[in-house]
């Protein structure tokens, strides 16, 4: 069962998507995430392959200004629309139905917090992190978590940009920043 963690919706349950075809993030791996980077009051927020959109409203949940999901599939797109009428927040946030690729392409937005969330093991991390800085959709002081397999890894040039790592069995985050010379080292949200 998914569930909001901290904020303003707090323990609201959040519907999944039915199937198997999404492998939504555990509450303990979100809990651990989101600990690990805790400032997002007036965040704009892009949450990229959202499934059931849990990592934006969790943002949202804690003070964000603004989500945009990004998915393609139809059951979680209907998963999403469900999650965010559910908590009530459609003046806070855009589903967009593209594939990632293709939305990286024509965004011109910036964010400040980027969550990327691929199918496992189909070599779309790297990819997906060269379109968005070749997009530039990156305010200065942006974060990109990332969750990904153990077994991907990012390319020598992106892990440059990594300041904070955590491995599990099943599953590796990654947490980088925007800038090389940021303060985030120091920045408190991060612990």
């Amino acid at each position: 069962m998914i569930r909001i963690i901290a904020g303003i919706y707090k323990k609201r349950k959040l519907y999944s998507v039915p199937g198997k075809s999404t492998r939504p993030t555990t509450n303990y791996n979100r809990e651990m995430i989101f600990s690990c980077y805790q400032d997002f009051s007036d965040k704009r927020v892009l949450d990229l392959f959202a499934g059931t959109g849990a990592f934006g409203l969790e943002a949202l949940s804690r003070g964000a200004a603004w989500v945009d999901f990004v998915e393609f599939a139809n059951p979680a797109m209907g998963t999403i629309l469900n999650n965010i009428k559910l908590l009530g927040c459609e003046n806070q946030c855009h589903v967009y139905r593209k594939k990632v690729a293709s939305f990286l392409k024509l965004c011109k937005d910036k964010y400040d917090i980027i969550f990327l969330d691929p199918p496992y093991d189909k070599n779309l991390i790297n990819p997906t992190i060269n379109s968005i800085l070749t997009a530039n959709l990156l305010n200065p002081e942006a974060v990109i978590i990332v969750e990904h397999s153990p077994r991907e890894s990012l390319t020598k040039e992106h892990a440059k940009m990594v300041f904070k790592n955590k491995t599990g069995k099943t599953c590796s985050f990654s947490w980088l920043r925007a800038n090389p010379d940021s303060s985030l080292y120091s920045n408190p949200a991060l612990q």
